[in-house]
């Protein structure tokens, strides 16, 4: 279990400033979406939390200890990236099966969870190839693989279903829950697809420019959004915006 906390944060590269004064926290189990538009920052929010950058203004908490400048090593999360980052020179199995080779696990465990979370995700056919032979949808399914079959305190989610067809990211979609009730686990997810926010996350944060545009469950985004912009990001058709002046008489 793990409660996340971030207070004040900015982070910047060079004159660049990729997130400003971001506060939110996240609840024991809860699944937590960032939503937005490409360069909102959400993936540097993964990254500070990963430990893979430091903020440059601001605290990060997990379980009210302040990890800021904690080393990716020594926090127990594990992170699925967008663009796979596969071992290419291993197999399927052995890129799935590394964090517990990591942790040596005995075998007879790695071998029953690899094997039961390449079923799940329909990638069994593939554990003996090299991942130069997976499909960009299948590399995908290999590195959310690899993420799941440890026991995490945080599951960090960085568009995992981009690259899957439509059908396998319906099952995903409801398999997620499943798993995350089941195991309890903390899980923030990024996401630009408003319809994977709105179906999976417990509450949503939209981020736009590096700055919070609001936090709320799915149906307080939906029904009632606090700008334009979230408005803008949430529905379909897109919104239709009228521009007018309001006059009062008497």
């Amino acid at each position: 279990m793990a409660r996340i906390r971030f207070e004040n944060v900015t982070k910047k590269f060079g004159k660049i400033t990729a997130l400003h004064n971001l506060s939110f926290e996240v609840g024991d189990g809860e699944f937590f979406v960032l939503l937005g538009p490409s360069g909102a920052g959400k993936t540097t929010t993964l990254k500070l939390l990963a430990g893979l950058y430091k903020p440059t203004e601001g605290s990060i908490f997990i379980n009210d200890e302040d990890v800021s400048i904690v080393p990716p090593y020594e926090r127990n999360v594990a992170m699925t990236f967008e663009d796979y980052a596969l071992y290419p020179h291993i197999t399927v199995f052995e890129n799935i099966a590394s964090p517990l080779r990591a942790r040596k696990r005995p075998e007879n465990e790695v071998r029953e969870r690899v094997e039961k979370i390449a079923k799940m995700l329909k990638i069994e056919q593939l554990l003996p190839r090299k991942p130069a032979e997976a499909s960009g949808g299948q590399k995908q399914r290999i590195a959310l693989a690899r993420t799941m079959v440890r026991d995490p305190d945080i599951y960090l989610l960085d568009e995992p279903l981009s690259h899957l067809d439509a059908k396998i990211r319906y099952e995903l979609r409801q398999e997620f829950h499943r798993l995350e009730a089941l195991k309890g686990v903390t899980t923030v997810y990024v996401t630009h697809d408003y319809v994977e926010a709105l179906s999976l996350g417990d509450r949503i944060l939209m981020l736009d420019h590096g700055e919070v545009q609001q936090i709320g469950k799915p149906h307080e985004i939906y029904n009632d959004p606090a700008n334009l912009k979230v408005a803008k990001q949430v529905g379909q058709p897109d919104i239709n915006i009228i521009e007018c002046v309001t006059k009062y008489e008497n």
